[in-house]
């Protein structure tokens, strides 16, 4: 990714506790346009923590966050309205029809009304939900719940698109059909998510971000990470030697 392309989220020292103790100690990150970054980490690592302050959801307590030269904390309806957010736990009203919820997101979204219909046939196309739409929520697959939980976080066509852990508990082909969803929003968005799959950073992200215990300790590419090893590792043990190191640098001498 050049630098001279453009930079969507600018994010400095961010900083959250909860009471003493701190759940995030001073990660700074970077995101541009067209990149796909994955947030690499064991549960309890603090990945959702961080997307919660980027998509404004959680205020850090101490750092500051730009989206799209937006300051998020000065600035927050102009910054919010270009970032789209999946959480971890989509939030979706389940008696409600496909189409009748994301027409509801989308005039959330301030979307105008003479562009709902448009941004909704694109945002049903790209998520493959056309043959849904008239379907009530509750009744789709996961799978099916999941695009209609991505396809409420583009409606807006945002420049970021956040997805926290977006293919936990789907089923092989569910997974292979969202991150060939997320590689296609690569194309037109800034996109961040959160995983602890390793093939899941192989195969959809341009570039990885690992934390461990509420601290980023790598950043690089997923094919950067073989020098930690021989060249002949699997990248699940590349992954444990550099948090093994981590570990072990922090223990005292």
């Amino acid at each position: 990714m050049s630098a001279a392309t453009p930079l969507t989220l600018s994010a400095r020292n961010l900083i959250r506790r909860s009471g003493r103790r701190e759940l995030v100690h001073g990660i700074s990150l970077e995101l541009r346009h067209g990149e796909v970054l994955g947030l690499l980490g064991h549960n309890g690592a603090g990945k959702s923590t961080t997307l919660q302050m980027i998509a404004g959801a959680l205020t850090p307590h101490s750092g500051q966050i730009e989206i799209c030269g937006f300051d998020l904390v000065r600035q927050p309806d102009q910054a919010k309205a270009c970032i789209g957010f999946l959480p971890e736990n989509p939030p979706l009203y389940r008696d409600m029809r496909v189409n009748d919820y994301l027409v509801f997101v989308a005039r959330l979204r301030r979307v105008a009304p003479g562009r709902i219909a448009d941004m909704l046939a694109q945002a049903m196309q790209r998520c493959g939900l056309q043959e849904v739409g008239p379907k009530i929520i509750g009744t789709l697959s996961k799978g099916y719940q999941q695009r209609v939980g991505i396809a409420q976080a583009i409606i807006h066509a945002p420049d970021i698109v956040i997805l926290d852990e977006p293919t936990v508990g789907l089923d092989p082909a569910q997974i292979r059909d969202i991150r060939a969803l997320i590689r296609e929003l690569g194309d037109a968005h800034s996109v961040i998510l959160s995983t602890h799959l390793l093939d899941e950073v192989e195969s959809v992200c341009d570039r990885v971000e690992i934390m461990q215990d509420g601290r980023l300790i790598y950043s690089g590419s997923s094919d950067d990470m073989q020098q930690y090893g021989d060249g002949k590792m699997k990248l699940e043990e590349v992954y444990i030697r550099i948090t093994e190191n981590h570990v072990s640098e922090e223990q005292p001498q």
